[in-house]
C-alpha cells in the first residue's frame, strides 16, 4: 500500500544490489561507499560503526560492548557476543559496603572492560575482505576534520549537559564554553581519530596493549577502578548459536544471553495463538502488549545475566509456565500497573525501573552477495559512564551499573562476570533463509521494541517503514509510558483499563532494518525517523 505522498513522512529504500541501513547520514553512506568497493556487509557495517563512534557519540563508542548476527549464504546465521565482563579485581562486597545500593552510571565500578573492539576484529577476520584500516579511516578523518552535529544528536546532547559537567577532561571534549553543542555546530575528536587508525593499523593491539591501554588503565584507576592490563588482555568475542521463536509464519532469531533477546520471544510466544490477544482489538491490544511486556521483563530482571551464572534455563525461561505468567498478567495485571497477582516473588529489580533514555546504535546491511549483518553497539547510557580517557579519546560505557550489588540476585556483581545486557541485534528468517535484518535500539526497550515490530510487520501487516514509524509504548515497573502519536481516546482507554499511561519524555527507541525480496530480486530498507539516520541502497 502506498503512504499518503500529502501527509508527513518518508518513504522506505528499494535498491537491487546491497542496502544499509542506520541512524546517521555519513554511517549509511560510508557503509554503501565501502561495498561499491568491493566490500562486504561485514566491512560496511564496521566502517558505519566506527563513523557512528564519531558522529553519534552519546550512542554509540570504541569504550562500549557490541553484538552481531551474520548469516552467511549456505551457512547457519551466527551469533557473534562482544561484550566485555567486570574487572578480575572488582570486589561486591566491597563496593556494597561503601554504602551503595546500586552502582552509580559514573562510578569506575560501573566500566567492565570494553569488548566492543575485540567484536570488530572477530568479524572482519571471519567476513572481511577490505583492510581494516581502510574501513576505520573515514571514520577517523572525521573525528580529525570535524562534522556538523545533526538535530536529533543536539537534543540528546543538550539534554545530558549536566553529566557531562561532571568531570573536567569530559566536559573539554563534549562541552563548549561549558554549553552543550547546537545543531550544525562543529565538533572534534583528534584524540579518537589517532585511535581508530592504531586499531585500523594493528587490530585488537591497537586498543587492548600500547599507549591506548595505559590510558584507559591509568584513567579508570585514577578514579579507584581495579581494572588491569590482565583484563583487557583477556577479552574475547566468541560465535555462538543464536536461539529462535516462532510468530506469525516466520522465525525471530535473537542472541542469547547475557543478552535480553530471550525476552523478546517470550513476549511474542506468550501472545501469538492466545486467544485473548486474538480477539482484542485497538486499546486493548495495546494495553495487552504493554502488560505482557512488563510481566516478560520482571521474569528477565529475575533470571537472565552471564550464562555460566544463570539459575534458570532457556528451555525453562521459554516454557509453558512462564507463557502462563506473562499472559495471566496481561489478562489481569491486577490493582495497578505492574503488580504480579498470582506469581512467586522473583526478588528485586536490581536497577532503576525508570525506563531511562539510554544509547545504543543499530545496523542493518545486505551486501551483493548476500551476506547478511544485523549489528550493534552501545555506550548504555548517553555518553556512557562520561568517564573519558583523554589521550586515547575513549569514552567508557556503563554496563557495569545493570549488576545488583544484592549477594543472592543472579546478576550480582562478581569478577570477570558479563552482566545482563539490553542490547540485541535482530533478524528474521523464512523458510530457513534470511528475510531481514533489524534492531530496535532504545535501552531496557529493545526486546519489547523486536516483539512490538515483528507485530506490526507480521501480524498487523503494515509495510515496513510504516511498522518503524507506528507509535510506541512501553511497559515497565510501575510505568506505562507512550509516545505522543497515540491519541487521547487511546490514552483514555488504556488509563481506564490500568496501564496509566505517560507522555515519553523521549522518541522511544530508533529501529533499523532491510527487508529482502527474494521474490522480486529488491531490498527494501527503513530508518527510524526518530533519528537523524536513513537507509541507502543501489
Amino acid at each position: 500500500m502506498l503512504r499518503d505522498f500529502q501527509a508527513p513522512g518518508r518513504s522506505a529504500v528499494f535498491g537491487t544490489n546491497a542496502m544499509i541501513a542506520t541512524s546517521h547520514p555519513l554511517a549509511s553512506l560510508v557503509g554503501v561507499e565501502t561495498m561499491k568497493r568491493g566490500g562486504s556487509a561485514a566491512d560496511a557495517a564496521l566502517a558505519a560503526s566506527a563513523m557512528l563512534c564519531v558522529v553519534e557519540p552519546h550512542m554509540t563508542g570504541i569504550g562500549g560492548d557490541c553484538f552481531a548476527l551474520v548469516a552467511a549464504p549456505g551457512a547457519p546465521t551466527r551469533a557473534l557476543m562482544g561484550s566485555g565482563p567486570s574487572p578480575r579485581g572488582i570486589d561486591r562486597a566491597a563496593v556494597a559496603d561503601t554504602g551503595l545500593s546500586a552502582i552509580p552510571d559514573d562510578s569506575p565500578h560501573a566500566v567492565n572492560v570494553p569488548g566492543a573492539v575485540a567484536a570488530w576484529v572477530a568479524l572482519h577476520a571471519a567476513h572481511g575482505r577490505l583492510p581494516l584500516a581502510e574501513l576505520m579511516e573515514p571514520a577517523a578523518r572525521v573525528a580529525e576534520a570535524g562534522y556538523a552535529i545533526a538535530p536529533r544528536v543536539a537534543r540528546d546532547w543538550a539534554v545530558n549537559a549536566p553529566r557531562l559537567a561532571r568531570r573536567a577532561e569530559t566536559a573539554s571534549a563534549f562541552l563548549k564554553d561549558g554549553r552543550p553543542l547546537a545543531p550544525g555546530d562543529v565538533h572534534r575528536q583528534p584524540a579518537l581519530a589517532a585511535t581508530l587508525r592504531a586499531i585500523g593499523r594493528d587490530g585488537r593491539a591497537g586498543f587492548y596493549e600500547g599507549a591506548v591501554a595505559d590510558d584507559m588503565i591509568a584513567t579508570l584507576r585514577g578514579l579507584g577502578g581495579t581494572h588491569a592490563h590482565a583484563d583487557l588482555a583477556g577479552v574475547e568475542a566468541t560465535w555462538v548459536a543464536p536461539i529462535r521463536g516462532r510468530f506469525a509464519g516466520i522465525d525471530v532469531v535473537e542472541t542469547p544471553p547475557n543478552g535480553q533477546g530471550a525476552t523478546a520471544l517470550l513476549i511474542l510466544k506468550a501472545l501469538e495463538s492466545w486467544d485473548v490477544w486474538r480477539a482484542a482489538r485497538g486499546p486493548e491490544r495495546l494495553r495487552l502488549y504493554a502488560e505482557a511486556t512488563r510481566a516478560a521483563y520482571r521474569l528477565r530482571d529475575g533470571a537472565i545475566t552471564d550464562p555460566a551464572a544463570m539459575k534458570v534455563d532457556l528451555e525453562t525461561f521459554l516454557g509453558e509456565e512462564a507463557v502462563a505468567f506473562v499472559r495471566r498478567a496481561a489478562a489481569d495485571p491486577g490493582p495497578g500497573p505492574g503488580s504480579e497477582r498470582g506469581t512467586r516473588d522473583l526478588g528485586p529489580i536490581p536497577w532503576d525501573t525508570t525506563p531511562c533514555e539510554t544509547d545504543t546504535i543499530c545496523l542493518s546491511v545486505v551486501d551483493p552477495d548476500g551476506l547478511v549483518v544485523s549489528f550493534i553497539n552501545s555506550l548504555f547510557h548517553p555518553f556512557g559512564s562520561t568517564l573519558y580517557a583523554p589521550r586515547s579519546g575513549v569514552l567508557f560505557h556503563c554496563r557495569g551499573a545493570s549488576f545488583s550489588l544484592d549477594a543472592g540476585h543472579p546478576n550480582a556483581l562478581a569478577p570477570g562476570k558479563h552482566t545482563m545486557h539490553t542490547i540485541i541485534p535482530g533478524l528474521v528468517e523464512a523458510d530457513g533463509a534470511p528475510l531481514m535484518p533489524f534492531g530496535v535500539m532504545g535501552g531496557q526497550y529493545q526486546a519489547a521494541g523486536h516483539a512490538h515490530l515483528m507485530i506490526r510487520l507480521f501480524e498487523e501487516r503494515l509495510d515496513l517503514q510504516s511498522a518503524i514509524d507506528a507509535p510506541r509504548l512501553f511497559g515497565y515497573g510501575g510505568r506505562t509510558e507512550v509516545e505522543t502519536g497515540f491519541d487521547d481516546e487511546t490514552r483514555a482507554r488504556l488509563a481506564e483499563r490500568g496501564a496509566a499511561p505517560e507522555t515519553a519524555s523521549a522518541p522511544i527507541g530508533g529501529a533499523q532494518a532491510v527487508l529482502i525480496d527474494r521474490a522480486r530480486g529488491v531490498l527494501v530498507g527503513a530508518s527510524d525517523p526518530r533519528k537523524d539516520g536513513c537507509a541507502l541502497g543501489w
